[in-house]
């Protein structure tokens, strides 16, 4: 029996995340099961099994896959240039996110989060890599900019860490819950808003 490539396994997944994310999208994720995923997605319940255990490991692969594409983002946007400010950094990663296809699907999973402890652990872990590049971009800038951050970059940097985290997610909030809502507007006050 021939052996399946690491491209075909990666090519794989990526159908069954995609599949996954537009029943999330439609039914919510309380309201899918396996068998909506594999219908969707036209596998056998075999070939989505021997790639994620059920639900909970397909949304890790989803905020880890989100998480990957924002880094990547800020690594290209800094990439042989000066340190980014703190409101390129958010943009960037507001940009990013609102261009994922199903970005409206991230409520669904901080309200799952907020009353399941053990997919909050899930979800936090998925973060967190994204929480270390902020900061560490953060440090970057402070030193840079000692008039503006304060003598020691690590600590201004952990203080304004979690703001900018809650700027990314009152964007994405809004976005979906608020009719009307002005997507350029919001981005475009994010300099002055921090500027100080």
């Amino acid at each position: 029996m021939p052996k399946v490539s690491d491209e075909h396994r990666a090519a794989r997944r990526e159908e069954i995340i995609v599949a996954a994310l537009r029943v999330f999208a439609a039914k919510g994720f309380q309201n899918t099961s396996m068998a909506d995923i594999i219908a969707e997605s036209g596998m056998s319940a075999g070939a989505i099994y021997s790639h994620f255990s059920g639900k909970r490991e397909l949304v890790v692969s989803v905020a880890l896959r989100t998480m990957e594409a924002r880094l990547f983002e800020l690594a290209i946007s800094r990439k042989g240039g000066d340190p980014l400010s703190p409101a390129e950094i958010i943009t960037v990663i507001i940009r990013g996110m609102r261009n994922e296809k199903f970005s409206h699907f991230l409520l669904q999973i901080w309200a799952e989060a907020a009353v399941s402890p053990d997919f909050l652990d899930i979800i936090e872990e998925g973060i967190r890599p994204l929480q270390s590049t902020i900061h560490d971009q953060l440090v970057a800038w402070a030193k840079a900019n000692p008039n503006r951050s304060g003598p020691n970059p690590s600590a201004w940097a952990n203080n304004v860490t979690p703001i900018l985290m809650s700027i990314g997610q009152g964007f994405m909030v809004q976005r979906v819950l608020i009719k009307g809502f002005d997507e350029e507007a919001y981005l475009a006050a994010i300099p002055e808003a921090l500027a100080h």
